[in-house]
């Protein structure tokens, strides 16, 4: 993921800011005293997760579902799904795995938001499929789509079929500088059951608003290939104490790299110490081939 990359990451300030004050309220809105935890990758394929996979792994999902428990699907950005292929998929997995299928780019990218009802309906009536297995579907937004089109997101949000839990990566930064705007936005998402995605990424420190919508914490996390994507993985456990204290019921969290190869070693750090503070059994993924860190 080449998306906020920096040529020096060790300029960068990693710190995580303080919670926006309505998480805090959105939070203790809640009633659960459990956090379902879904960790995982971007992508499963062998070329991107070089050494993850075990010589001669003829089936990549089957085996990656061996591994984590959840696959943030960006696969599905780039094409639509047929029903016969989340079927597909659904099968290769474990009962417990979890899919996050991004919306296919049509509705995003080259629609914009507009004239999309076909092809939502098509999505939606595809990844439906997953059933039990469908976690949540998320809408990333272009970059240069900005808040002088927020009507369009907000017949977006209205529009959006209930039965399917959706999440919302905004990116240009117009939607965090402008403080009326950006609380418009997240009252929109709240009242919608929206759940308003977290992007932890270098060069875009803007995107870590810290603004949760609903007590699910969905955060896409990139590391930077450097020391501090450990230190930074370890603030993130520091915080996800809290939250879960407070009242989070959900954690999706899939780490990223801008050299993809290290995404499963990064993960199986942020899960071995999510094991030892929450107490779970979350099965810590293993690399077939490790060498170097990076």
């Amino acid at each position: 993921m080449k998306f906020g990359q920096v040529e020096d990451p060790s300029q960068i300030d990693f710190t995580l800011p303080k919670d926006h004050e309505n998480t805090v309220q959105i939070l203790r809105k809640s009633k659960s005293k459990n956090l379902e935890i879904c960790v995982g990758c971007a992508k499963w394929n062998k070329t991107d997760l070089k050494g993850f996979y075990p010589k001669g792994t003829k089936d990549e999902l089957t085996y990656y579902g061996t591994q984590f428990n959840s696959i943030e699907l960006n696969a599905t950005f780039y094409g639509m799904p047929s029903p016969e292929q989340v079927q597909t998929w659904k099968e290769k997995t474990p009962a417990d795995f979890k899919f996050f299928p991004k919306i296919t780019n049509t509705v995003s990218h080259f629609r914009r938001l507009l004239n999309i009802t076909d092809v939502v309906t098509q999505f939606a009536t595809a990844v439906l499929n997953f059933e039990e297995k469908l976690g949540m579907v998320f809408l990333q937004l272009h970059d240069n789509f900005k808040p002088k089109d927020y009507e369009r997101l907000e017949k977006f949000v209205q529009d959006w079929p209930k039965e399917v839990p959706l999440a919302i990566e905004l990116r240009n930064n117009e939607w965090f500088t402008d403080e009326e705007i950006f609380n418009k936005t997240c009252e929109l998402f709240e009242k919608n059951q929206i759940t308003n995605i977290i992007v932890d990424t270098a060069g875009r420190r803007d995107m870590l608003h810290m603004r949760l919508t609903t007590p699910v914490a969905f955060i896409r996390y990139v590391g930077a290939n450097a020391e501090s994507d450990y230190t930074r993985l370890d603030d993130w456990i520091e915080r996800i104490k809290i939250w879960k204290e407070e009242g989070l019921e959900k954690l999706y969290f899939f780490v990223h790299q801008n050299i993809e190869k290290a995404s499963p070693l990064l993960s199986a750090y942020f899960i071995e110490n999510l094991n030892k503070e929450f107490g779970t059994s979350i099965h810590i993924p293993e690399m077939a081939e490790v060498k170097n860190k990076f």
